[in-house]
């Protein structure tokens, strides 16, 4: 009996553009016991030998923040139909935690990072690519609301970090790969048609 093929979705976006949302709702679509979620987030270089101070310097925006072999290893694991152990990121420390999380395995892996399509390995290795296009001023109240209630930033910091790397960042690296998708979602809390699309797409690879 050939081996189920697994299938990795790719969901790409600015910062706080609603891709963990999106991620989410297929999840649920799709049936939550056969699908594993990956969150490139986690997969921030750890940052345990520098001080706190040397760390709030570090630019997080770039793609050269990330440990890209680590997550390439897991995915391809997954891919395989094993289990990884997902490191922790911290973000109130901007380091890895010492845990993990075991993940998986699943008939559909759903990876979600703001450079999930920048890297050649990882479209190469996705099913369905997509990119989630969200404006600017509505992923920087998000992105206040996020870092200020949950990952003990203040205001000032936030703002200061957009000017200086998360829009530059993100008009140089992130939104060019809306290229590479193969959809391209204009997030909305309410739009599920293009959820559907998915799910329906997703179903039928599965079956």
């Amino acid at each position: 009996m050939k081996n189920k093929k697994i299938n990795l979705i790719t969901i790409a976006g600015g910062s706080a553009s609603g891709k963990s949302t999106v991620a989410e709702k297929i999840g649920e679509a799709c049936d939550k016991k056969n699908v594993v979620f990956i969150e490139m987030d986690n997969y921030y270089h750890d940052l345990s030998k520098l001080t706190l101070e040397e760390r709030k310097h570090t630019n997080f925006d770039h793609p050269d923040a990330f440990d890209m072999e680590l997550l390439i290893h897991d995915l391809e694991q997954l891919l395989l139909g094993n289990a990884i152990e997902e490191p922790i990121y911290d973000f109130t420390i901007n380091t890895r935690s010492k845990g993990t999380k075991v993940i998986g395995p699943g008939d559909v892996v759903i990876l979600d990072g703001i450079f999930a399509l920048e890297n050649a390995i990882l479209r190469e290795l996705s099913t369905i690519k997509i990119f989630v296009d969200t404006d600017s001023d509505t992923r920087l109240l998000r992105r206040i609301k996020r870092d200020v209630s949950f990952r003990n930033r203040s205001l000032d910091s936030v703002l200061q970090q957009y000017a200086l790397t998360v829009k530059p960042m993100h008009d140089a690296f992130v939104e060019p790969t809306k290229r590479y998708a193969d959809i391209i979602i204009p997030f909305d809390f309410h739009n599920s048609v293009a959820i559907d699309i998915i799910v329906t797409k997703i179903k039928s690879i599965i079956k």
